[in-house]
């Protein structure tokens, strides 16, 4: 049973028992009407009170059943409130620790409420691009006002129960608990106290007010269209809650409606896929959940550059002591003070507490000698990209680290096999390739060798979790998911230069589909030398791989991008603007010509299915290979480290919602193009396959 009865005299206590949140499963919706209807059954019973069991009152929707027919059969949550409203006898909800979407909307559905101190409350339903459907939209401007309600809504923020409970004139709690220990005996004495009142309230009947409601409404309508253009949910909550300030049941219909039809936009589909993938990418197939864990009490970090710098912030952040090691006493200090300087901008823009942050400094040490990283558990390599390097550094480790010490490279796109054999012990070798500026960027790549022990795999995937990063597991290979992917993508951006596109169209071309930065943008920012350096490596693995020779004229003419103050834009000294450069579009022309190319008009269309097909292209190969376990970890990439737009649900969704058949059927017009790589457009066999049997990836 996932609600348990008990009775306390003449109390009737419901427990929901659906761990780990009690989300509103079935089962559970289940349980809550058979013991309403048993208590109304039992003469010996007054009143009722609903809790839940462990951490939560309830989180809302049991996400496991998200998509399932289990999610609307009856008794639907909105069949569950309204037993909890026509019931003859009082309900009190007893809340607790986490209240929030359907778990909310069921206590809202009581006749009485009495809450525990600092409680979460929140309808967070905008953030799966939907709204409330079960009366949260009409119930809660009713008991807390319009403004404070609609705010709630339209976030999805989570706000403290002592903050609600100070509101002047709000219904939404009749009792603040002294404690969450005393809860249960407060809520019951409640109980007690009102159950022989008559009516028994409901929120139905209550009015919703405000002097200005219509002038109110507009204002919240163009705040929310200027903050959300991509996403229609936040004017729809706006709409659903102008609904409340008339009739109830008309309200409640307005809500369904508009329910119903976010449910079905491609916005809500991909948001509620991002939810769902994010939380399963911490799950891997062969390690369980019950695989032990190493302690990781300290961290050393070779490398005081950027990327070792903002390494060690995420652990200062979450008050792990970290160790820094570099070569050169200069490096260190220039390192240390770019840490600082991070750290006090926070400051400055009230982001942080001046003693937090003098709580981190204290928690970083410096250090020349790798004897000083003898007793860290965790040691994360960020040095230069080179395997020779790599090398060294790994077989310096090996001689000093402590036996079961954890130790991992940052590398981007090196083969971790190769660096783990650098070390008498492989099965503690990991890739933890962090994003720059890695203090800042949620993704985390942890690379998977072929003797990676699943102990590591566990507690990376949970420090992970500590260090507030969205963790995914890759299988070796060059580049691993996010780096094979994007050279694809790269090499597509290069073949439309050559075929007429200038940078500036084709960054306008993909910013406009909705993502963060276009390739040329991001070329410049992360620096075009780095793409040059993966070219002639590949130049000599890879002598078949065709690019443009565009990327390597620029760099030729020393443009590298943001650091040099030129790339494939011009940039003023101390600013970021991305100016169109003639010499760039000069060189380009030139190219064209001295190869006899002769430039043709291409389409914003054109632009951008080439370049994201690419990656839905390269991103079924690595499913096929085993690179990652499931289209959402590489959507997950996509979303949390490369800018892909949120609202398309990531390249492998995105491709599901155009259809699998319409992207294959592209593909096969852009083989038939001679300046394009024909080879590559082939499709990838786990697509071909989908497209034929008009499946999608899962």
């Amino acid at each position: 049973m996932s609600a348990d009865y008990q009775k306390d005299g003449s109390i009737a206590v419901i427990t929901l028992n659906n761990p780990p949140v009690n989300g509103l499963g079935l089962a559970t919706r289940r349980a809550i009407v058979e013991g309403v209807n048993r208590a109304n059954a039992d003469a010996s019973i007054e009143a009722i009170v609903i809790t839940g069991a462990g951490k939560a009152f309830s989180g809302g929707a049991d996400i496991t059943e998200f998509g399932t027919e289990r999610a609307t059969q009856e008794p639907h949550l909105l069949s569950v409130i309204k037993v909890l409203e026509q019931s003859t006898k009082p309900v009190v909800a007893a809340i607790h620790s986490v209240c929030m979407g359907g778990g909310l909307e069921l206590a809202m559905g009581c006749h009485y409420r009495v809450v525990a101190p600092k409680t979460s409350v929140a309808l967070p339903e905008v953030k799966l691009g939907l709204l409330p459907g079960a009366g949260g939209t009409q119930r809660l401007p009713r008991l807390l006002g319009l403004e404070t309600a609609l705010n709630m809504i339209v976030s999805g923020e989570a706000v403290q129960s002592e903050v609600l409970a100070a509101i002047p004139g709000q219904k939404l709690f009749d009792l603040v608990a002294a404690s969450a220990d005393s809860l249960a005996s407060e809520a019951r004495a409640f109980a007690q106290h009102i159950a022989g009142q008559r009516p028994l309230p409901l929120v139905r009947n209550l009015p919703c007010k405000h002097p200005q409601a219509e002038a109110y409404l507009q204002f919240a309508r163009n705040m929310v269209k200027g903050m959300a253009k991509n996403f229609p949910a936040p004017d729809k909550c706006v709409d659903a809650v102008a609904a409340a300030v008339g009739k109830f049941d008309a309200g409640m219909q307005t809500e369904r409606e508009l329910f119903t039809q976010l449910m079905f936009t491609p916005e809500s589909r991909a948001l509620r896929h991002l939810f769902l993938a994010e939380r399963a990418a911490s799950k891997i197939a062969d390690v369980p959940s019950s695989t032990p864990q190493r302690e990781i009490r300290t961290v050393g970090v070779i490398g005081a550059g950027t990327m070792g710098g903002g390494i060690a912030m995420n652990f200062l952040n979450a008050g792990i002591p970290v160790t820094i090691l570099e070569t050169k006493q200069e490096a260190l200090d220039r390192g240390l003070g770019t840490i600082r300087k991070n750290y006090e901008s926070q400051v400055k823009k009230g982001k942080l507490k001046p003693e937090k942050y003098e709580e981190r400094m204290a928690l970083l040490s410096t250090t020349l000698s790798y004897d000083d990283l003898k007793h860290a558990d965790l040691i994360i390599e960020a040095v230069f990209e080179e395997l020779g390097v790599k090398e060294t550094v790994f077989k310096q480790l090996d001689a000093v680290a402590k036996p079961g010490a954890i130790l991992a490279s940052n590398t981007s796109t090196l083969d971790v096999d190769k660096i783990a054999a650098f070390t008498q012990r492989p099965q503690d070798v990991v890739g933890m390739h962090f994003f720059s500026p890695a203090n800042v960027m949620k993704l985390l790549e942890v690379v998977r060798g072929k003797e990676t022990a699943k102990d590591v795999l566990a507690t990376v995937m949970q420090l992970a979790k500590k260090i507030k990063k969205t963790a995914v597991v890759s299988g070796v290979c060059d580049g691993f998911i996010g780096n094979r992917m994007i050279e694809q993508y790269s090499r597509q951006a290069g073949f439309l230069l050559d075929e007429g596109a200038t940078p500036q169209q084709v960054d306008k071309a993909v910013e406009k589909f909705g993502f963060a930065m276009g390739p040329f943008r991001m070329g410049d920012l992360a620096g075009n030398d780095i793409g040059w350096a993966i070219r002639k490596r590949r130049a000599v693995e890879r002598a078949d791989m065709k690019y443009s020779a565009t990327a390597d004229k620029l760099c030729e003419l020393g443009r590298y991008g943001q650091k040099t103050g030129a790339g494939w834009y011009d940039y003023e000294a101390g600013k970021r603007d991305a100016i169109p450069s003639e010499v760039v579009n000069q060189m380009i022309e030139q190219h064209r010509k001295d190869n006899g190319i002769t430039p043709r008009k291409i389409s914003d269309e054109e632009i951008v299915q080439r370049l994201v097909f690419s990656l839905v292209n390269e991103g079924a190969h690595i499913l096929e290979d085993g690179i990652a376990g499931k289209s959402g970890d590489i959507d997950m990439v996509y979303l949390t480290g490369y800018g892909f737009p949120i609202h398309r649900g990531g390249p492998m969704h995105y491709a599901g919602e155009v259809g699998l058949i319409n992207v294959v059927q592209a593909m096969n017009r852009f083989a038939q193009n001679p300046q394009d790589d024909a080879a590559f457009w082939q499709p990838a066999p786990l697509l071909a396959r989908l497209a034929a049997e008009g499946k999608t990836f899962q």
